[in-house]
Formats: C-alpha cells, structure tokens, sequence
C-alpha cells in the first residue's frame, strides 16, 4: 500500500487511512469510537433456487464453486477449527487455480503453516492477499512485502465485527464441517476430524453470499445438534478427508516441564488467591499454552483447599478444564474452541458444555459479550513495555509471527494478566516500546514473570491487596532493568517505511502498523 497516507492515532502509532482501497479509522482510544448504522446481510433468496427434496450435494469442489457463481476478485472465507491438520483451505485455493479464478481475496479466521501452500497462489495471482492472521511462512511472506495488498489482522471479535458492520463482504464461505447432512446442516462433534465446534464459522454461513458445505462424513437428514443450519447454505460436497485428525489437537496443550514457567504460573494462581479474583462464584479464561495448563492446574488445587468452585469458564477448552467440570469445580465451560478431544467428548456429551461463537463471547459491536463478564483473564504475549502494552502479532524484529486470536477481546475481563518469561533467546520480553501495539496498557492489568510481579499502577486495588503479602511485587521498570543487565539492551529492529499489514482494535478502527523488513 506504498502511497497511503499516514496519520498519527490516539495511540501515538503511525497508521494508514487506506487499505486495500477501502477508507480506514484510526484508533480513537479505548471506548472512543462508536459505529452506525445497521448491521449488513446477504441477499434475500428464494427456496426455488434449491432443490425441492433438499439434496444440495455437488459431485466436485469445483461444480459447487461453478455454482455459487466464483468469479475474479471476490472475497473466500475458511476457519480455523481444524488448525494445523486443515486440508479444506488448500483444496479451495488449487481448485481456484485450476478453474483459472485470479485476484482472490483470502479471509481466513486463521492460518497455520500447514497453509504454506497458498504462497504459490499468490506468486501466482489466484490469491490477491489475505486479511487474516499469518503463521510462519505466510508471516514471512507478508513481512518481506510480498503481497499485492496489505494484511489485515482482527481479532476473533474483530472478525466478526467486520462482518456484521460490512466491513469485509463474503461472497463465498467455505465450511469445513466434520458431520454434515445433503441439506447442509452440519457440527463438528463427529465424524473422523471432529474438533468440537464451529464458532469461527457462524458469522460467515449467516452473512456470506454464498454458503459451500465441505465433509468427509455425510450423514441422513438431520444432522443433529446442527452448528451450521442448512437453510444458510448452498451447496455441500463430500470429500474423503478433511483434515488430518493427528493435527487436528493443538500441540500447544501439554503442561510446561520448564521450572521457570511453572514458577510463573504458580505465581499466577497464587496472586488470584491473596487478591480475592479466586472467589466463590468466580469466573476465568485460561488458554492452551504450557503455562496457562500449569496455571489452571495450581488454580484447581488452590479451589479446593480454599473450597471455591467458579461460576464458569471460558475456553479454548483442555482436558485440565474438563476435569474441573467433571470435579464440579466449574460449573459451565462456555467454548470458543476445543483445544484436544477431551474437549470434544466433554461437548458433545455434557450439557454443561457449551458451544459458544465469537458473537456471544468477543463481538464488541452487540449488547454486550462474555468477556466483560470474565473475573480473570490469563493471557500471554510477545512483548510487554513498561505501559502495560502487549504485543502478540510480532517477533521483536517486527516479522510476523501469529495472529491476534481471542487475545484482544479478553484484554474486556475485569483482571487481565499475561504471563511472560522475562526473555527468550537472550531476547527480553519486557521493553520500553512494543514493537507492534496489540493491546492498550490501560486494559492489561499485571505481567508475571519468574522474577516477580507488576501491577499495573491504575490497578490501586490489586495493590493494596498484596501489600504485606509475600509475593515477589515489583515495579516494571525494576524489572526490565534487571533484564537489560542479564541481556543488554537491544537494539531498535531496523524497518522500512512501508506498511505490509495493519493490526485493528476490537472496534474495526486501526491500532497499530506492521512494516516491511529487509
């Protein structure tokens, strides 16, 4: 997007008004931005566009795309449900390129490596350039300055946002849906690549133009409990493999060994105890890290000595949540998404279980959403500077390494703590400046690492809470000098001056830049 114009934001980052043609708002603050207007939908259709005994199947991925009218330039949506084993968004995008379609948009609701494959579409020009978050080689891709168009990275939230406020127009969805029936309702609690739910998806099948329905397990009319409804598709195909069921489970979800880490994470639980957050009728989130399993663990053990059980939880959900159901401990898992197949028996067999999607959980455009209901969020994050500001898009030099997922949307839980190391590689994770703005330091509210604990000074309760505790408290700054001296500091990462990718805030508006590098 060489040529835009820049401008200053409410955040003191340099940001551009333009992206890929479409006129952008900067980042006003937290709560300084207001949409309106109305929320978009698709056009209105007619059940005489559908077969009469509602048998929607095609024979190809290629027939459905022909059907649903693909051309040149549109916009294709996939999810994420199935992680680093999905195979869909790859057989959408080398049937594109056989059918010759050029110019695509890619809106994923993530990438992982496994989707390295789509480097060659855009070396090609099937793929015109992805507004989604971008993992490994597609980072790489992006930071380097190869796209032809500029990356957009949302939040789960955000994503949703952008569709409901006609930010980003669907024109075709692609479902990858592990149980589906002819009609197109579908769920993803069975068959061969059950993953659980499919919440990332929700938003596409209700505003996209199109709806294409892809399962490897085809079942009669009715596919039951349907996360999909078949009155918002168009067509299924049946494949012989969605995914690789062995990647299909995060390889994120095994308790850290490291003593560091597991420092941190008792030091995490033991701050919720001594501060009051670890309530009788609390509620958390917790993801699928090492750390945060060896928090929840600590945090389990610390319920029952003190005999509290939290109100609910939200996932990603792991075996170590779903126990604490099981133990009564919890008393619902609201989930976004199952992080093993723990996660997936416990949905598909507890009604205490819920499927929920990032409408009801991070949409910040709605009547209000889980996470601002949340006690304790544990989060983690790439970089941390001494305003409490988080980075978790970006290495510190600037390459892209993920993108944003839940990660902005729980910043909403009434304590938000991220749990870092002090540095990896010799390379401090606290600073004085994030080198990409994710996350306001207003909304971040303690960083624990294994040398001790900052509170975030606007947090004067959780101050006073632990004075005379024996927590390692400590002011950040103290903290980043400790590690200046253990690693010196590092130099400011060389960058250019143009812009590869922007990051949003859960508002739609821009927060943050990414800039190409050498």
């Amino acid at each position: 997007m060489a040529g835009s114009e820049l401008v200053t934001n409410a955040a003191g980052r340099l940001v551009p008004i333009e992206v890929n043609g479409a006129g952008q708002v900067p980042f006003a603050g937290v709560g300084g931005h207001r949409p309106s207007g109305r929320k978009v939908g698709p056009k209105i259709a007619t059940c005489l566009d559908y077969p009469p005994d509602g048998d929607k199947r095609a024979a190809s991925l290629e027939e459905a795309l022909k059907r649903v009218g693909a051309e040149d330039g549109m916009v294709v949506s996939t999810h994420h449900h199935l992680r680093n084993g999905d195979a869909v968004a790859n057989m959408v995008f080398d049937t594109a390129a056989r059918m010759g379609l050029r110019d695509l948009m890619w809106f994923p609701s993530a990438s992982f490596p496994v989707h390295a494959n789509q480097i060659q579409h855009l070396e090609s020009g099937v793929i015109h350039h992805i507004e989604g978050s971008m993992n490994g080689p597609l980072g790489d891709y992006c930071t380097a300055g190869k796209m032809r168009g500029m990356g957009v990275l949302r939040s789960h939230g955000g994503r949703w946002q952008a569709i409901q406020d006609g930010e980003v127009h669907i024109d075709v969805a692609v479902i990858a849906a592990p149980t589906a029936d002819p009609f197109g309702n579908a769920n993803a609690l069975n068959g061969p690549a059950a993953c659980g739910l499919l919440g990332f998806a929700l938003a596409d099948s209700i505003y996209a133009e199109k709806v294409i329905v892809v399962t490897d397990n085809l079942v009669p009319f009715p596919c039951l409990p349907w996360q999909i409804q078949g009155n918002n598709v168009d067509v299924v195909v049946e494949v012989p493999s969605i995914g690789d069921p062995s990647k299909i489970v995060s390889g994120t979800t095994r308790v850290t060994q490291s003593p560091d880490r597991l420092r941190i994470a008792e030091l995490a639980a033991r701050f919720c105890a001594e501060t009051g957050i670890m309530h009788d009728g609390f509620s958390f989130q917790a993801g699928a890290g090492g750390t945060t399993l060896a928090f929840a663990i600590y945090l389990r053990d610390l319920m029952k000595d003190a005999g509290v059980t939290a109100s609910f939880a939200r996932g990603g959900s792991t075996k170590y949540m779903v126990d604490m159901l099981r133990e009564g401990l919890i008393g619902a898992i609201l989930d976004g998404q199952t992080f093993d197949l723990d996660g997936v028996t416990s949905m598909r067999e507890d009604p205490r279980h819920v499927d929920t999607s990032p409408f009801t959980s991070y949409n910040f455009h709605g009547k209000g959403n889980f996470a601002s209901m949340v006690d304790v969020a544990v989060l983690g994050a790439t970089q941390v500077d001494v305003d409490f500001n988080g980075n978790v898009v970006t290495h510190s030099d600037g390459r892209l390494l993920h993108g944003i997922g839940g990660w902005q949307n729980c910043l909403a839980a009434k304590t938000t703590m991220l749990l870092v190391p002090s540095f990896r590689d010799r390379i401090p994770v606290i600073v004085d400046e994030v080198t990409t703005l994710c996350g306001p330091g207003e909304l971040i509210d303690v960083v624990v690492t294994e040398r001790g604990i900052a509170v975030n000074p606007r947090r004067t309760d959780l101050l006073d809470a632990v004075r005379g505790s024996d927590l390692p408290i400590r002011d950040i700054h103290d903290l980043k000098a400790d590690l200046d001296r253990i690693c010196g500091i590092p130099e400011t990462p060389p960058r250019t001056s143009d812009p590869v990718a922007i990051v949003k805030w859960v508002d739609g508006t821009v927060l943050d830049t990414v800039w190409r590098i050498e």
